[in-house]
């Protein structure tokens, strides 16, 4: 397994976790708590539960399917012939990835090393 380097499409990568936005959220909590405490505590929570997900979650990119991992167990498969479109938002700080497939549309926060993402998305699922 290669580890979010160079990406191989014959090989799986499995992307390294990034804390960036976690992070920002709850260091933005602590003046938020100072003024508004209930926004300051969701801020917190929502930064918190982001950073449990960079911790606890794994992404790989096989040669089909893009793969989400909570440790050792595979909760969620996504075939790339299934995928209709993708997009991250915001190239300075990216924070969104959204793709499209046949049946449904996802959303899901830049957790982990965007740029080895951009990369395996734009080698195995090129945008149409």
């Amino acid at each position: 397994m290669i580890s979010s380097s160079v990406p191989n499409t014959t090989a799986t990568v499995e992307l390294k976790p990034s804390y960036n936005i976690p992070v920002v959220l709850v260091l933005a909590a602590i003046p938020l708590l100072l003024v508004q405490p209930w926004v300051g505590g969701v801020f917190t929570i929502f930064g918190l539960f982001l950073m449990f997900q960079a911790v606890t979650l794994r992404l790989q990119f096989t040669v089909t399917d893009f793969d989400i991992y909570r440790g050792e167990k595979l909760i969620r498969r996504f075939p790339y012939q299934e995928w209709q479109n993708w997009r991250i938002f915001w190239n300075g700080f990216p924070i969104l990835f959204y793709f499209k497939e046949v049946n449904s549309i996802h959303f899901l926060p830049i957790l982990f090393d965007p740029k080895a993402l951009k990369s395996c998305l734009e080698q195995r699922c090129p945008r149409i």
